[in-house]
């Protein structure tokens, strides 16, 4: 990554690919507030709202110690959510907010029966929060858990896992920030970031050239991705400053031919950044990583990802 990095800011490449940026950012605070809120009007009816088995069962007063638990190993992804949530509810009921104390940090490899985080407080509180928490926390986790496999799987390959904008909706920061504590990378966040021509803008425009050339004008702030199903099409978009190229669903010899040629010529056009995407399993990944790609794109990280089952446990 370091070399790319490099390469690209010495040739003068333009604008920066998100794959590039910095992968230890930490999860928005802002957007995790403002989620938080949200789904847990979704889950109690309204601002305040209320929980109508807890609130008559138990009295407000009660106090109750409790350990959000991990119930199978797998990667952990997303604290910060358990003190946000506990948190809001508190303010929602007007009541002490809880104590939490994590055991564990975002990116840990744990085991099943592993204790993240201890919880003391009100038990409307803490009860209240539950799964708003554990939904939040146990998707994040497995889609850390999901893109660790990947991660490993590419280890020593010098290829690297990218995500896509298949996302749940309204959850893109949390998905995201999951494959970043797997280990993997992020691609463009959203439409407005970077500038992807895929073959419907091609055929819009006219050409890979056209098309290329209509961004640079219109945005010429945004770095510039190409999908390209053909040598030919890879060689166009080079010739007219693409410096980064998605090649879609290439057999790895075909694949592995093109970078070849690519890879050949970059004295004279720079570095020129590589992904391969479409029908990418983790049985196929190494084959296709040593073709000399710089990235495998799996939207299967973030629309696929089966949760991580976590719990929380009254002591």
């Amino acid at each position: 990554m370091t070399d790319a990095v490099d390469t690209a800011a010495a040739s003068g490449a333009g604008p920066m690919h998100p794959e590039l940026l910095p992968q230890e950012r930490p999860l928005a605070q802002s957007w995790l507030a403002d989620a938080v809120r949200r789904t847990l009007s979704e889950d109690l009816g309204g601002f305040p709202g209320r929980d109508v088995t807890t609130q008559a069962t138990i009295p407000s007063d009660a106090r109750v110690s409790a350990a959000v638990v991990m119930r199978e190993s797998g990667v952990v992804a997303g604290l910060d959510v358990v003190p946000e949530v506990l948190g809001q509810v508190a303010i929602r009921l007007g009541l002490p907010r809880p104590t939490v104390e994590l055991a564990v940090s975002d990116g840990d490899q744990v085991d099943a029966g592993t204790t993240l985080a201890t919880i003391e407080g009100v038990g409307h509180v803490v009860l209240i929060a539950e799964r708003t928490m554990l939904n939040l926390l146990s998707r994040a986790s497995g889609i850390a858990t999901h893109t660790r496999r990947w991660a490993t799987a590419l280890q020593g390959t010098g290829a690297q896992v990218l995500d896509t904008r298949k996302t749940t909706p309204m959850l893109r920061e949390l998905e995201k920030y999951a494959v970043r504590c797997g280990g993997g990378v992020n691609k463009r966040i959203g439409l407005y970031d970077c500038a992807m021509v895929k073959d419907n803008h091609i055929a819009a425009a006219g050409s890979v050239t056209a098309a290329i050339q209509a961004i640079a004008e219109a945005f010429p702030d945004v770095p510039v991705q190409v999908e390209v199903e053909s040598p030919a099409q890879a060689h166009e978009a080079i010739k007219a400053g693409a410096r980064f190229l998605m090649l879609d669903n290439m057999a790895p010899d075909a694949m592995a031919e093109l970078v070849a040629e690519i890879r050949a010529k970059e004295k004279k056009t720079g570095r020129v950044l590589l992904e391969a995407t479409g029908g990418l399993t983790l049985d196929n990944a190494a084959d296709v990583a040593v073709t000399g790609v710089d990235y495998l794109s799996v939207g299967a990280l973030t629309h696929s990802s089966p949760i991580v089952d976590i719990a929380l446990d009254l002591k």
